[in-house]
């Protein structure tokens, strides 16, 4: 499929329609994030339309590590893919593997191996798209891996989630649904 105007996500043993685009190749065997979510094609669209060269990302939930192998090909130097499901974090290393990404380039962690003490206020960007629920527990740790200036990117949520999320991250960041498809929305914001 194709998200943006440069972004295809192809089966890695299918030869890419454009050879000249952002090709992300996928092993889509384990069962998660292989794009044709409606919020992974928000997610992606938006990542298309940023400029992410030299940036520093979080993708948290990463599962297949779609996002964050996505934000490598975009020109990240470095993503930090978190998920508490172990599997989700070797999904994301093969994948990133699979797309010729530098080893050096991915980290990944379970929540309780995120080191704050060096990766609080160091991401230019922090996508997280898990759900509604998830996105309000965690509100404080996403708000944290931000650097003044730095976007959040939430999704994983249905319309009629929006103004409840928009308005619990209100004291901190003003988001804005930045796309919505099949029902489904993309929060976006600056931190100041």
């Amino acid at each position: 499929g194709q998200f943006g105007a440069s972004v295809w996500v192809c089966r890695s043993w299918i030869a890419p329609p454009d050879p000249h685009a952002t090709n992300l190749l996928l092993d889509p065997g384990l069962g998660f994030g292989t794009g044709t979510h409606p919020t992974t094609a928000l997610c992606l669209s938006e990542l298309a339309s940023m400029t992410l060269t030299g940036h520093s990302v979080v993708d948290y939930g990463c599962g297949s590590g779609i996002l964050a192998v996505a934000a490598l090909q975009l020109g990240a130097s470095s993503v930090l893919a978190v998920d508490n499901d172990p599997q989700a974090l070797v999904a994301s290393k093969d994948n990133a593997t699979r797309n010729q990404m530098a080893a050096s380039s991915l980290r990944v962690a379970l929540p309780e191996q995120v080191n704050f003490d060096t990766d609080a206020g160091a991401a230019n960007l922090v996508i997280a798209n898990i759900l509604a629920g998830p996105l309000i527990a965690l509100s404080d740790t996403l708000l944290a891996l931000l650097k003044p200036g730095g976007t959040l990117l939430l999704s994983g949520l249905l319309a009629s989630q929006a103004e409840h999320l928009c308005a619990h991250y209100a004291p901190q960041i003003q988001l804005r649904v930045a796309g919505e498809r099949d029902g489904w929305v993309c929060l976006r914001g600056e931190l100041n």
